[in-house]
């Protein structure tokens, strides 16, 4: 009787492992030449974590300049010719030649200061809103006020059709956290920065030229899977 007792509790056990897996988020940790940032990944996003594991994994993103910065919106790499870029060379128009069904979970998820999430091409030729396969955003952001959310709810309402909504939730991190509102539910927002938001935000206040590189380059150094 003990010995069925105890086969029956090992395989309860057992079917319990996979969700406790799934429920275990997944680390990367990514240093840069201004200090280490330590991002966790999404698992309601699972086509986004794991081709960003993948890549990180495999050093595509090692040497990658942040390409693209805008005080108190976002930083931006992934485009890997930024390796060896010249001074002032425009940079942001490379990624690998495939695209990630998009995974929008708003307002579940929304861009609030602080997560990582994918870039794209527009709606004229994305309607989909598909992410490009490397390049990422690190959003810093700003807080706001009920006066300015209604703004950005404005804005979103002409650029979604009224389809996307901030409720009083996400309001209210916007208005204590911060975040770029603007964007919610048209970009696929996969993972959040839990160390080192302080790096984001001296690297989202660096100078920068007219098209948004750092004037001194800011590189990611290596990117390590926890």
């Amino acid at each position: 009787m003990k010995s069925v007792l105890f086969s029956a509790v090992m395989a309860i056990y057992a079917l319990s492992l996979p969700a406790q897996e799934t429920t275990q988020r997944r680390e990367v940790l990514i240093e840069t030449t201004m200090g280490n940032i330590k991002v966790e990944l999404y698992n309601e996003t699972p086509l986004h974590r794991d081709n960003f594991l993948k890549l990180a994994s495999e050093g595509y993103y090692d040497g990658n300049l942040f390409h693209r910065v805008i005080y108190n919106f976002m930083i931006q790499s992934g485009d890997s010719t930024s390796r060896h870029a010249q001074p002032g060379q425009e940079l942001g128009l490379y990624s690998p030649e495939y695209t990630i069904p998009a995974e929008i979970r708003f307002p579940q998820i929304f861009h609030k200061r602080g997560v990582l999430a994918a870039a794209r091409e527009g709606d004229e030729v994305n309607p989909e809103h598909a992410s490009s396969a490397s390049q990422f955003y690190i959003v810093y952001g700003r807080r706001f006020n009920d006066e300015m959310l209604d703004e950005q709810q404005a804005r979103l309402d002409k650029q979604t059709q009224g389809q996307v909504l901030l409720t009083p939730e996400v309001r209210e991190v916007y208005k204590k956290t911060g975040g770029t509102p603007h964007l919610d539910g048209q970009y696929t927002v996969f993972g959040e920065v839990t160390e080192g938001l302080n790096v984001v935000k001296e690297i989202d206040w660096v100078p920068t030229d007219d098209n948004a590189r750092p004037l001194e380059d800011v590189r990611i150094i290596k990117m390590t899977v926890l």
